[in-house]
């Protein structure tokens, strides 16, 4: 189970790298959000979760859930959102302005050095 769970965090690392380091902005975007999922994962694995205890500790309980791992994975969750809706915003408005959705800002792909 710890290998398919790797495996996953893995692939998602992997395919937010490629995306984010892709040349239009959407992509960009996918990209880091497919990154921030990676980390989700990373948190809940790390945390050790198990099934079948209490969420909250008692004089009754001898084992408990751990919640912090839940807790950073909420908080990661609210914030990728509020990242993600800035970018979008940020994206469209360049590519409003400019016409394009290229990264770097040339709208005809070439990346030749034209001093030359």
């Amino acid at each position: 189970m710890e290998f398919l769970v790797a495996s996953a965090i893995g692939v998602l690392v992997a395919g937010g790298i490629y995306l984010t380091l892709r040349g239009r902005t959407f992509q960009v975007v996918l990209g880091l959000t497919l990154f921030s999922y990676a980390v989700n994962m990373f948190l809940f694995a790390s945390g050790r979760l198990v099934v079948d205890r209490a969420p909250i500790w008692s004089k009754s309980v001898t084992e408990y859930a751990d919640p912090l791992p839940q807790a950073l994975v909420l908080t990661a969750i609210v914030i990728t959102f509020g990242m993600t809706a800035l970018t979008v915003i940020l994206t469209l408005r360049s590519f409003l302005e400019s016409g394009s959705d290229q990264v770097d800002g040339d709208p005809s792909g070439n990346h030749e050095d034209d001093s030359a």
